[in-house]
Protein backbone atom coordinates (compact mmCIF):
# COMPACT_ATOMS: atom_id res chain seq x y z
CA UNK A 1 0.00 0.00 0.00
CA UNK A 2 1.70 3.29 -0.47
CA UNK A 3 2.65 5.08 2.32
CA UNK A 4 0.39 8.32 1.92
CA UNK A 5 -2.75 6.44 1.56
CA UNK A 6 -1.29 4.08 4.81
CA UNK A 7 -1.12 7.18 6.82
CA UNK A 8 -4.22 9.09 5.64
CA UNK A 9 -6.63 5.29 6.50
CA UNK A 10 -4.07 5.51 9.64
CA UNK A 11 -5.54 9.09 10.91
CA UNK A 12 -9.22 8.19 9.67
CA UNK A 13 -9.26 4.87 11.57
CA UNK A 14 -7.38 7.06 14.98
CA UNK A 15 -10.64 10.26 14.96
CA UNK A 16 -13.09 6.91 14.68
CA UNK A 17 -11.49 6.01 17.78
CA UNK A 18 -11.27 9.22 19.65
CA UNK A 19 -14.93 10.17 18.63
CA UNK A 20 -16.29 6.58 19.69
CA UNK A 21 -14.58 7.08 23.23
CA UNK A 22 -15.81 10.98 23.74
CA UNK A 23 -19.08 10.83 25.54
CA UNK A 24 -21.75 9.63 24.79
CA UNK A 25 -23.40 12.60 22.44
CA UNK A 26 -25.33 9.79 20.28
CA UNK A 27 -27.42 7.94 23.06
CA UNK A 28 -28.10 10.91 25.42
CA UNK A 29 -29.06 14.46 22.99
CA UNK A 30 -31.23 16.54 25.33
CA UNK A 31 -32.09 16.05 28.72
CA UNK A 32 -34.78 18.37 30.82
CA UNK A 33 -34.62 19.56 34.82
CA UNK A 34 -37.49 20.45 36.84
CA UNK A 35 -36.85 22.04 40.36
CA UNK A 36 -39.21 22.75 43.30
CA UNK A 37 -37.38 25.95 44.33
CA UNK A 38 -33.94 27.10 42.81
CA UNK A 39 -30.85 25.54 41.15
CA UNK A 40 -28.91 28.26 42.86
CA UNK A 41 -30.10 27.58 46.76
CA UNK A 42 -26.49 25.82 48.11
CA UNK A 43 -28.36 22.26 48.96
CA UNK A 44 -30.91 20.07 47.12
CA UNK A 45 -31.56 22.19 44.00
CA UNK A 46 -27.64 22.74 43.73
CA UNK A 47 -26.75 18.78 43.49
CA UNK A 48 -29.74 18.35 40.74
CA UNK A 49 -28.42 21.50 38.89
CA UNK A 50 -24.92 20.05 38.98
CA UNK A 51 -26.18 16.42 37.85
CA UNK A 52 -27.45 18.08 34.83
CA UNK A 53 -24.52 19.47 33.88
CA UNK A 54 -22.27 16.46 34.32
CA UNK A 55 -24.48 14.71 31.95
CA UNK A 56 -24.23 17.68 29.50
CA UNK A 57 -20.56 17.06 30.08
CA UNK A 58 -20.26 13.66 29.82
CA UNK A 59 -22.76 13.05 26.78
CA UNK A 60 -22.04 16.23 24.92
CA UNK A 61 -26.24 16.93 25.49
CA UNK A 62 -28.43 19.87 25.35
CA UNK A 63 -29.72 20.52 28.95
CA UNK A 64 -32.66 22.27 29.62
CA UNK A 65 -34.36 23.37 33.51
CA UNK A 66 -36.93 25.39 34.97
CA UNK A 67 -37.20 26.43 38.39
CA UNK A 68 -40.13 26.69 41.20
CA UNK A 69 -41.96 24.35 39.62
CA UNK A 70 -44.56 23.23 42.35
CA UNK A 71 -47.98 22.87 40.83
CA UNK A 72 -49.22 20.55 38.29
CA UNK A 73 -50.15 22.99 36.09
CA UNK A 74 -46.37 24.16 35.65
CA UNK A 75 -45.09 21.20 35.30
CA UNK A 76 -47.50 20.01 33.04
CA UNK A 77 -46.87 23.13 30.53
CA UNK A 78 -42.57 22.81 31.38
CA UNK A 79 -43.27 19.03 30.14
CA UNK A 80 -44.97 20.14 26.96
CA UNK A 81 -42.59 22.63 26.00
CA UNK A 82 -39.37 20.12 26.81
CA UNK A 83 -41.11 17.66 24.58
CA UNK A 84 -41.59 20.49 22.33
CA UNK A 85 -37.51 20.72 21.94
CA UNK A 86 -36.99 16.19 21.73
CA UNK A 87 -35.91 16.23 25.48
CA UNK A 88 -36.01 12.53 25.79
CA UNK A 89 -35.05 11.89 29.63
CA UNK A 90 -36.63 14.13 32.26
CA UNK A 91 -35.83 14.68 36.04
CA UNK A 92 -38.11 15.90 38.80
CA UNK A 93 -36.10 17.15 41.31
CA UNK A 94 -38.46 16.15 44.31
CA UNK A 95 -41.17 14.11 45.73
CA UNK A 96 -43.65 16.28 44.02
CA UNK A 97 -42.98 14.70 40.52
CA UNK A 98 -44.01 11.33 41.01
CA UNK A 99 -47.41 11.69 40.70
CA UNK A 100 -48.00 13.82 38.30
CA UNK A 101 -45.47 12.37 36.18
CA UNK A 102 -47.24 9.07 36.37
CA UNK A 103 -50.17 11.10 34.76
CA UNK A 104 -48.02 12.85 32.17
CA UNK A 105 -46.25 9.30 30.87
CA UNK A 106 -48.76 8.46 28.61
CA UNK A 107 -48.90 11.43 26.42
CA UNK A 108 -45.60 11.50 26.45
CA UNK A 109 -44.24 8.06 25.49
CA UNK A 110 -41.06 9.12 24.39
CA UNK A 111 -40.16 10.53 27.41
CA UNK A 112 -38.74 8.42 30.54
CA UNK A 113 -39.32 10.54 33.93
CA UNK A 114 -37.59 10.51 36.84
CA UNK A 115 -38.34 11.52 40.15
CA UNK A 116 -37.72 11.13 43.97
CA UNK A 117 -39.03 9.61 46.95
CA UNK A 118 -42.24 8.98 44.91
CA UNK A 119 -44.26 6.12 43.89
CA UNK A 120 -43.46 5.33 39.50
CA UNK A 121 -45.81 3.18 38.29
CA UNK A 122 -45.71 3.16 34.39
CA UNK A 123 -43.30 2.02 32.16
CA UNK A 124 -41.43 4.93 31.61
CA UNK A 125 -41.29 6.11 34.92
CA UNK A 126 -38.89 5.73 37.40
CA UNK A 127 -38.26 7.28 41.21
CA UNK A 128 -35.15 7.11 42.87
CA UNK A 129 -35.02 6.98 46.79
CA UNK A 130 -31.73 6.81 49.13
CA UNK A 131 -32.09 4.74 51.52
CA UNK A 132 -31.34 6.71 54.62
CA UNK A 133 -31.58 4.55 57.54
CA UNK A 134 -28.08 3.99 57.65
CA UNK A 135 -26.45 7.38 57.10
CA UNK A 136 -29.11 8.52 60.34
CA UNK A 137 -27.84 5.54 62.35
CA UNK A 138 -23.81 6.94 61.86
CA UNK A 139 -25.12 10.17 62.32
CA UNK A 140 -27.08 9.48 65.99
CA UNK A 141 -24.04 7.40 66.85
CA UNK A 142 -21.83 10.87 66.31
CA UNK A 143 -24.19 12.26 67.87
CA UNK A 144 -24.52 10.73 71.26
CA UNK A 145 -20.55 10.22 71.30
CA UNK A 146 -20.44 14.35 72.00
CA UNK A 147 -23.63 15.32 73.49
CA UNK A 148 -22.60 16.45 77.59
CA UNK A 149 -26.09 16.41 78.58
CA UNK A 150 -27.68 13.26 77.03
CA UNK A 151 -30.38 15.00 74.98
CA UNK A 152 -30.41 15.19 71.35
CA UNK A 153 -32.66 16.18 68.69
CA UNK A 154 -33.97 16.17 65.20
CA UNK A 155 -35.67 18.32 63.18
CA UNK A 156 -37.28 16.52 60.97
CA UNK A 157 -39.52 17.30 57.51
CA UNK A 158 -41.92 14.19 57.43
CA UNK A 159 -42.40 11.25 59.52
CA UNK A 160 -41.46 8.73 56.65
CA UNK A 161 -37.90 10.02 56.79
CA UNK A 162 -35.97 6.90 57.46
CA UNK A 163 -32.96 8.59 58.53
CA UNK A 164 -35.50 9.85 61.53
CA UNK A 165 -35.35 6.38 62.92
CA UNK A 166 -32.03 5.31 61.64
CA UNK A 167 -30.53 8.49 63.86
CA UNK A 168 -32.34 7.34 67.09
CA UNK A 169 -31.35 3.69 66.55
CA UNK A 170 -28.16 5.32 66.54
CA UNK A 171 -27.75 7.14 69.26
CA UNK A 172 -29.43 4.49 71.37
CA UNK A 173 -26.85 2.02 70.23
CA UNK A 174 -23.99 4.38 70.99
CA UNK A 175 -25.56 5.32 74.21
CA UNK A 176 -28.20 3.82 75.46
CA UNK A 177 -28.81 6.80 77.74
CA UNK A 178 -29.19 9.04 75.49
CA UNK A 179 -32.55 10.90 75.05
CA UNK A 180 -33.72 11.87 71.78
CA UNK A 181 -36.46 14.46 70.93
CA UNK A 182 -38.18 14.38 67.49
CA UNK A 183 -40.01 17.51 66.02
CA UNK A 184 -41.76 17.40 62.18
CA UNK A 185 -42.27 20.98 60.18
CA UNK A 186 -44.28 18.86 57.83
CA UNK A 187 -42.24 21.02 54.64
CA UNK A 188 -38.79 20.89 53.36
CA UNK A 189 -38.42 24.75 53.28
CA UNK A 190 -40.28 25.91 56.64
CA UNK A 191 -37.31 27.93 57.85
CA UNK A 192 -40.08 29.91 60.52
CA UNK A 193 -41.66 26.74 61.87
CA UNK A 194 -38.00 25.13 62.07
CA UNK A 195 -36.12 27.83 64.06
CA UNK A 196 -39.81 27.38 66.41
CA UNK A 197 -39.32 23.72 67.00
CA UNK A 198 -35.53 24.68 67.57
CA UNK A 199 -36.42 26.31 70.55
CA UNK A 200 -38.46 24.02 71.91
CA UNK A 201 -35.61 21.59 71.34
CA UNK A 202 -33.00 23.56 73.50
CA UNK A 203 -35.47 24.73 76.19
CA UNK A 204 -35.07 20.96 77.03
CA UNK A 205 -31.11 21.01 77.37
CA UNK A 206 -30.31 19.24 73.82
CA UNK A 207 -27.38 19.95 73.06
CA UNK A 208 -26.89 18.12 69.44
CA UNK A 209 -29.55 18.89 66.55
CA UNK A 210 -30.01 17.58 63.66
CA UNK A 211 -32.03 19.60 60.97
CA UNK A 212 -33.25 16.93 58.84
CA UNK A 213 -34.76 19.37 55.99
CA UNK A 214 -32.87 20.78 52.88
CA UNK A 215 -34.69 24.39 53.04
CA UNK A 216 -33.99 25.31 56.88
CA UNK A 217 -30.99 23.12 58.12
CA UNK A 218 -28.34 25.99 57.07
CA UNK A 219 -30.60 28.44 59.46
CA UNK A 220 -30.82 25.70 62.47
CA UNK A 221 -27.34 25.39 62.31
CA UNK A 222 -26.23 29.22 62.46
CA UNK A 223 -28.88 29.32 65.32
CA UNK A 224 -26.35 26.57 66.82
CA UNK A 225 -23.15 28.00 66.09
CA UNK A 226 -24.38 31.36 67.66
CA UNK A 227 -25.67 29.36 70.64
CA UNK A 228 -22.04 27.20 71.20
CA UNK A 229 -24.11 23.74 70.58
CA UNK A 230 -23.24 21.13 67.67
CA UNK A 231 -25.16 20.08 64.76
CA UNK A 232 -25.62 17.14 61.95
CA UNK A 233 -25.22 18.27 58.85
CA UNK A 234 -28.19 17.05 56.45
CA UNK A 235 -27.95 16.44 52.36
CA UNK A 236 -24.34 17.93 51.84
CA UNK A 237 -21.14 18.39 54.05
CA UNK A 238 -21.78 21.08 55.94
CA UNK A 239 -18.71 21.40 57.56
CA UNK A 240 -18.08 24.89 55.94
CA UNK A 241 -20.54 26.40 58.08
CA UNK A 242 -18.52 26.10 60.47
CA UNK A 243 -16.03 23.04 61.60
CA UNK A 244 -16.39 22.97 65.69
CA UNK A 245 -20.66 23.22 65.12
CA UNK A 246 -21.03 20.73 62.67
CA UNK A 247 -19.63 17.14 64.08
CA UNK A 248 -20.53 15.68 60.69
CA UNK A 249 -23.31 15.89 58.03
CA UNK A 250 -25.10 12.68 56.19
CA UNK A 251 -24.56 13.46 52.87
CA UNK A 252 -27.08 11.93 49.74
CA UNK A 253 -24.79 13.00 46.35
CA UNK A 254 -27.95 13.54 44.08
CA UNK A 255 -25.58 14.80 41.58
CA UNK A 256 -23.88 11.55 41.16
CA UNK A 257 -26.70 9.77 41.15
CA UNK A 258 -27.63 11.70 37.79
CA UNK A 259 -24.82 10.02 36.42
CA UNK A 260 -25.77 6.50 37.51
CA UNK A 261 -28.99 7.36 35.49
CA UNK A 262 -27.62 9.05 32.71
CA UNK A 263 -25.51 6.13 32.48
CA UNK A 264 -28.10 3.09 32.90
CA UNK A 265 -30.45 5.50 30.54
CA UNK A 266 -27.78 5.32 27.78
CA UNK A 267 -27.34 1.85 27.83
CA UNK A 268 -31.46 1.40 27.69
CA UNK A 269 -30.77 -0.09 31.15
CA UNK A 270 -32.85 2.48 33.42
CA UNK A 271 -35.67 0.48 35.02
CA UNK A 272 -38.93 1.40 35.54
CA UNK A 273 -40.55 1.86 39.22
CA UNK A 274 -38.65 2.51 42.59
CA UNK A 275 -35.29 1.99 42.77
CA UNK A 276 -33.23 2.27 45.96
CA UNK A 277 -29.46 3.07 46.37
CA UNK A 278 -26.73 3.61 49.64
CA UNK A 279 -23.46 3.78 50.74
CA UNK A 280 -22.14 0.84 48.53
CA UNK A 281 -23.68 2.38 44.92
CA UNK A 282 -21.25 5.80 46.25
CA UNK A 283 -24.21 8.26 46.12
CA UNK A 284 -24.68 8.19 50.05
CA UNK A 285 -21.55 8.81 52.16
CA UNK A 286 -20.90 10.94 55.87
CA UNK A 287 -19.02 14.40 55.63
CA UNK A 288 -15.85 15.21 57.17
CA UNK A 289 -15.50 15.25 60.85
CA UNK A 290 -15.15 17.71 63.36
CA UNK A 291 -11.77 18.26 64.74
CA UNK A 292 -13.69 18.34 68.22
CA UNK A 293 -14.19 14.31 67.41
CA UNK A 294 -11.38 12.28 68.28
CA UNK A 295 -9.65 10.64 66.16
CA UNK A 296 -9.85 7.34 67.14
CA UNK A 297 -13.57 7.77 67.67
CA UNK A 298 -13.51 9.15 63.62
CA UNK A 299 -10.92 6.19 62.58
CA UNK A 300 -13.83 3.90 64.33
CA UNK A 301 -17.31 5.48 62.41
CA UNK A 302 -14.86 5.01 59.24
CA UNK A 303 -14.28 0.98 59.74
CA UNK A 304 -18.18 0.80 60.77
CA UNK A 305 -18.91 2.55 57.30
CA UNK A 306 -16.67 0.26 55.23
CA UNK A 307 -17.79 -2.86 56.94
CA UNK A 308 -21.32 -1.55 55.94
CA UNK A 309 -20.75 -1.03 52.59
CA UNK A 310 -18.79 -4.52 52.42
CA UNK A 311 -21.45 -6.83 54.58
CA UNK A 312 -24.62 -4.64 54.46
CA UNK A 313 -24.98 -4.55 58.11
CA UNK A 314 -24.68 -1.98 60.85
CA UNK A 315 -22.80 -2.01 63.82
CA UNK A 316 -25.52 -3.40 65.91
CA UNK A 317 -25.52 -6.27 63.44
CA UNK A 318 -28.40 -5.50 61.93
CA UNK A 319 -29.33 -5.15 58.38
CA UNK A 320 -30.32 -1.56 57.50
CA UNK A 321 -33.82 -0.35 57.23
CA UNK A 322 -35.33 1.64 54.20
Amino acid sequence: MNKKWYMFFLIVFLVGLSGCSAGNSEEIEKVGLLVPEAVNDGVWGTKGYKGLLKIQSDYHADVFYKEGMKNDTSIKQAVEEFDDKDVTLVFGHGSEYADVFNDLSGEHPNMHFVSFNGHATEKNTTSLQFKGYAMGFFGGMTAAFHSKTKKIGVIAAFEWQPEVQGFIDGAKYQNSETEVKVEYTNHWDDQERALNELDTLLNEDIDVVYPAGDGYNVAVIEKLKEKGLYAIGYVSDQSDLGESTVLTSTVQQADKLYEVVAERFAHDELESGNLEFDFEDGVISMGKFSPVIPKDFQSEMKQHIKDYIDTGKLPNGKESKQ
